[in-house]
């Protein structure tokens, strides 16, 4: 019953804040632009938030179990990345004006390419948001809803219908304001759960410092191992690449990053919240090594799984009252933010890539409705599916379906060449299956097995795919690299 109050409490506040954006008017400019209003500071808070998810708040506090805190090299990767977005692809979408970023292969590449794109994010995407927000929803449901006798799918229907509700009329301009409000309760949350965390330990803020700073699962950095999966220059790269591709070339991500009100401010949102990343991610994973000792001290087993172990704690009342309260408001406002801004930026590049249809208000709000049942059909398909720790799902489905993309933006951009406009789609479906073969290759003929690289190695195969589908005798001259980056 506490967990269903707060819900409650939280969804009655993200209403008032879609009312008070939403009441000038509902209409396609601010549902996908947001009028080009948003100050940058708040759209920078606010994507910190949107950008860690529920994932996070669940899964990396228990990756230390398994991989100690060695994430924070793949947090350091991210830092390059946004600089990357801020000064190489930022300009490019500013420059052109765009509403969705995949109307940049249309003008590049031609129309096919850009329906390609179009369709390997909304795919992309879908699959992603489904991931992410299935954790509030399984959670929710184990705690709460199964005591009750309410089925899954119930639980993730009435879920994602509060989300479509604060959503369907104010749309990215909403978001901007919500985003903000979720981000603050989440870092809230989480600091005090840490803090009550460490008064069960019977331990002061600088004795738990001191406490995770000695403890065995506290390595960050794996120099030696070049085989390994966390050796530190695969999660640097992979990091890097990770963020370009997820966020730069993510409609959702960078649909609010074009809200700004100039390329200037854009970039100064891209590159603070880029750099919030390794602090944020430190403090998730410091958790994780508190909760184990807090195990170990109360003879507790550990979970199966690194996904359960706050949970265990948090959610089944272990640690008190006023713990289980702050972390039903960090889960949920870590999975709505992220799950909010994913309804969004479907209908949006539903509307304007696929349809063309950028001014049909009532296109949008039928699309608004039907995307939110498809949503609602791949989380449970994930529960149906799931067998591996859910962050690391979500970045293999990362590295099949956004290296694609990858290849796409990175041939527009970085060559002068033109590309057979029609062998595209052929050659963005054949680089996954091409990474796939060669990831069970290498099991079976080496014992490897790929890890976040096989972003970069689809996005590699992509290009190549491209390069091979014509010749320079087409050259765009000057290139558009040069062309729409130029000051």
């Amino acid at each position: 019953m506490t967990i269903l109050l707060t819900v409650a409490a939280y969804f009655a506040a993200l209403m008032l804040f879609s009312r008070l954006t939403a009441r000038r008017g509902d209409n396609n400019e601010t549902f996908f632009r947001a009028n080009r209003r948003s100050p940058w500071y708040m759209v920078a808070f606010g994507m910190v938030g949107a950008s860690i998810s529920g994932i996070t708040f669940v899964s990396v506090p228990g990756m230390v179990m398994r991989t100690d805190m060695t994430y924070v090299q793949t947090c350091i990767g991210f830092i390059l990345g946004y600089f990357a977005i801020a000064f190489l692809l930022l300009p490019v979408y500013y420059r052109l004006n765009l509403t969705t970023i995949y109307s940049y292969l249309k003008e590049r590449l031609g129309k096919r390419s850009y329906k390609t794109g179009a369709w390997f994010f909304l795919t992309s995407k879908m699959t992603g948001a489904a991931v992410r927000f299935y954790v509030v929803c399984i959670i929710l449901q184990r705690f709460v809803f199964d005591a009750v006798g309410v089925p899954f799918p119930v639980t993730v229907v009435g879920m994602t219908l509060l989300i479509w509700l604060y959503t369907r009329r104010g749309g990215i301009k909403t978001l901007v304001w919500t985003d903000t409000f979720q981000t603050t309760c989440m870092f809230a949350a989480l600091l005090l759960i840490i803090y009550n965390v460490t008064q069960q330990l019977g331990m002061s803020v600088g004795e738990a410092v001191q406490a995770v700073a000695a403890d065995e699962h506290s390595r960050m950095f794996v120099w030696d191992d070049w085989v390994s999966t966390q050796n530190f220059w695969k999660q640097l790269l992979s990091g890097a690449f990770i963020a370009i591709v997820m966020t730069g070339l993510d409609q959702d991500m960078m649909q609010k990053n074009l809200t700004c009100k100039s390329l200037r401010e854009a970039q100064k949102d891209v590159c603070t919240y880029g750099f919030a990343f390794v602090p944020a991610n430190l403090l998730f994973m410091a958790l994780g090594v508190l909760l184990m000792m807090l195990a170990q001290k109360e003879g507790t087993p550990l979970p199966a799984t690194g996904d359960e172990l706050l949970p265990m704690f948090a959610a089944t009342g272990a640690l008190g009252t006023v713990v289980t309260v702050f972390f039903t408001i960090g889960i949920v406002a870590a999975s709505f933010s992220s799950a909010d801004s994913a309804l969004t930026a479907l209908t949006t590049s539903y509307c304007v890539d696929i349809c063309e249809r950028p001014e049909d208000e009532r296109l949008r709000r039928r699309a608004h409705v039907g995307i939110a049942v498809v949503f609602v059909a791949f989380i449970l398909l994930f529960r149906m599916l799931n067998s591996t720790s859910v962050i690391d799902a979500i970045y293999v489905l990362c590295s099949y379906t956004y290296g694609p993309l990858l290849g796409l933006f990175a041939f527009g951009l970085l060559t002068r060449r033109t590309v057979n406009d029609r062998l595209v789609p052929y050659v963005c479906l054949a680089s996954p299956l091409l990474c796939y073969a060669l990831d069970i290759t290498a099991q079976h003929l080496w014992g490897y097995r790929f890890g976040y690289e096989l972003l970069m190695i689809n996005g590699a195969f992509t290009f190549a795919g491209l390069w091979a589908t014509n010749s320079a005798k087409n050259m765009k001259t000057p290139t558009d690299f040069t062309l729409y980056v130029r000051t």
